[in-house]
């Protein structure tokens, strides 16, 4: 995809609504090889690919998965996530509680606010980190796995400062002192903790 496609992508996943629960956003390529991603269903294309997403740890409205009892998976992408973790310092169980949070390990996620891959990287994010391909498994992984090493870092590797930042941003956490009083980030931050320590006790 050439510089142009990729910034009329972003600007279509920006665009979309954003919605509760599980989310179908829908692929397709158009006649000048620019990528689309849209929540509706494309007409008069023939050939399209569907991105299904389930309900994510970000989404206070989601009640319908028990984080308690939500099957682990403590194998996928282990190289990629071990490689990850000796680089930067971060636990692969906090890794993969942010995976599973993020994408329900799915290295096509795409949120309808634009956030992407694995670690549900923003393109500004990705651009900061330098992330050339936020699909590569192991290049989402290391991306993702920096930002939460560099909030850790500025937040004394507080896990529930550093994770609320993960998803508010560390401007929002320095504001308020704390996690900020968003839902979403309250949330997030206990389906955090649930799978942070559930993967530590899962050995991974």
């Amino acid at each position: 995809m050439n510089a142009g496609s990729c910034a009329l992508a972003v600007l279509t996943l920006a665009l979309l609504p954003v919605t509760s629960l599980a989310d179908r956003v829908y692929k397709f390529v158009d006649a000048d090889g620019i990528v689309h991603y849209t929540n509706i269903r494309p007409e008069g294309v023939s050939r399209f690919s569907t991105l299904d997403f389930p309900c994510y740890a970000s989404d206070p409205a989601c009640q319908q998965v028990d984080w308690e009892r939500v099957p682990l998976d403590t194998s996928a992408f282990a190289p990629e996530i071990g490689q990850a973790s000796s680089e930067h310092g971060v636990e692969p169980s906090l890794i993969r509680a942010i995976i599973h949070a993020e994408s329900a390990y799915q290295a096509d996620a795409v949120s309808p606010r634009g956030a992407q891959g694995l670690m549900q990287l923003m393109p500004g994010t990705q651009q900061d980190l330098g992330v050339v391909d936020v699909f590569q498994p192991a290049s989402n992984i290391n991306g993702g796995t920096s930002y939460l090493a560099q909030m850790l870092d500025e937040f004394d590797g507080d896990v529930r400062l550093a994770s609320a930042a993960y998803n508010a941003g560390p401007g929002a956490v320095r504001k308020y002192g704390g996690v900020p009083p968003y839902s979403e980030t309250k949330e997030y931050v206990r389906r955090i903790e649930i799978l942070h320590r559930r993967y530590r006790l899962a050995g991974s």
